[in-house]
């Protein structure tokens, strides 16, 4: 696999869309977090006329949502002088309605979610129709629903290149392998399944001992269904394909437990600090690095547009099976990140060196010119 290069600059220049309103985003004020939620206003030169609700979906299942997505989706906002409300669900379903709710009286032209479920995100989204509000899906898209665009990576390919990181790090002979895969409520899961399947099921020599979804992609119950899978299968697997670092760690804790920790090829994704100290250290094969500034600017450039009545170009579209329409979507690149191209990932500043190269680390991140 040939490992492309993180450009730091990428974040804008990546989007191809072309909206008007974002000329004017030079002026802008921090926002403050009080109770889970992050609100701002731009003070000075031109701002547009609406205010934006972003809901993300918890605080477990990836570290991403509160270090990447909330501090980036508020300096995009506040960039775009835009006014902007970000709170967290918690992992809530009741809770992301309720939260909903509040935003629309609270005054929101357009509301993005990160739904943690379709059945619940397709209810806020009718509930946001009914009051004029439009809305966005944000990295998953809600199946049923009514968003006016979604954005997000390529998450099929997020899948294929998990598979075929597992592959180079398993290489040639027969493999048993075993999938920990995201939760299956979430669209996404299905995808990063299904771009991994593409890849592995082509390997003959390859067999599947062992496939389970983890239910709201708790940590916890994938290392109690990865010891189950590792019994069950007599401690013969040779790869996991866990579908993001959180999954990734738990299967890494049983494998410790069994003295099997870096003999085992696991997967991930999220290029988490912790997912990347794993590959530091040997105990994972891969992440997936998905740069969150471009989907921060996506999301903002879109909710712009929608506040200014205009339509954005150059966007692709998603087949909604359940809703049977096809979603204007916005889909970004991932990278795949092995021990070689780590530097990558903090180069970007999507990690910081100090976060990443404590303690035992330190060692390889000078060996890989990690400052």
């Amino acid at each position: 696999m040939v490992h492309r290069r993180i450009l730091a600059a990428a974040a804008s220049a990546a989007l191809a869309l072309s909206l008007a309103a974002c000329g004017d985003d030079d002026s802008g004020s921090g926002g403050t977090a009080s109770g889970g939620g992050s609100t701002g206003s731009s003070t000075g030169g031109a701002q547009a006329e609406g205010k934006v609700g972003v809901i993300l979906p918890d605080t477990e299942s990836s570290a991403r949502w509160e270090t990447a997505d909330r501090p980036l989706l508020a300096q995009a906002f506040e960039e775009a002088g835009i006014e902007y409300d970000i709170q967290n669900a918690e992992g809530d379903a009741q809770r992301m309605q309720t939260i909903a709710d509040q935003m629309i009286t609270g005054g929101v032209t357009v509301l993005a979610i990160v739904n943690l479920d379709s059945a619940s995100g397709a209810q806020i989204q009718s509930t946001a129709q009914q009051q004029g509000v439009l809305t966005i899906d944000y990295d998953r898209l809600t199946l049923g629903g009514s968003a006016e665009y979604y954005v997000s990576f390529d998450n099929v390919e997020v899948g294929r290149l998990q598979g075929q990181g597992l592959q180079q790090c398993l290489g040639e002979g027969p493999k048993n392998i075993a999938y920990l895969n995201g939760s299956p409520d979430d669209n996404n899961a299905t995808l990063f399944s299904q771009g991994a399947h593409e890849v592995l099921d082509a390997v003959q020599d390859y067999t599947v001992v062992a496939e389970q979804a983890v239910p709201g992609w708790d940590n916890q119950q994938a290392a109690t269904i990865f010891e189950q899978m590792y019994t069950e299968a007599g401690g013969q697997i040779d790869g996991v394909l866990a579908a993001n670092d959180g999954l990734g760690n738990a299967a890494i804790s049983i494998l410790a437990r069994n003295q099997a920790a870096g003999e085992v090829p696991v997967t991930g994704q999220d290029a988490t600090v912790e997912g990347l100290q794993n590959i530091l250290a040997g105990n994972q094969c891969m992440t997936v690095y998905k740069p969150i500034a471009e989907e921060a600017n996506a999301l903002a450039e879109l909710a712009i547009g929608l506040i200014n009545g205009e339509e954005a170009s150059g966007t692709e579209e998603v087949e909604d099976p359940e809703g049977g329409r096809q979603v204007p979507s916005v889909l970004l690149d991932p990278v795949a990140v092995f021990r070689d191209n780590v530097k990558d990932v903090v180069d970007d500043g999507f990690v910081t060196a100090a976060d990443l190269c404590t303690g035992e680390f330190a060692a390889d991140c000078t060996e890989l010119g990690i400052q």
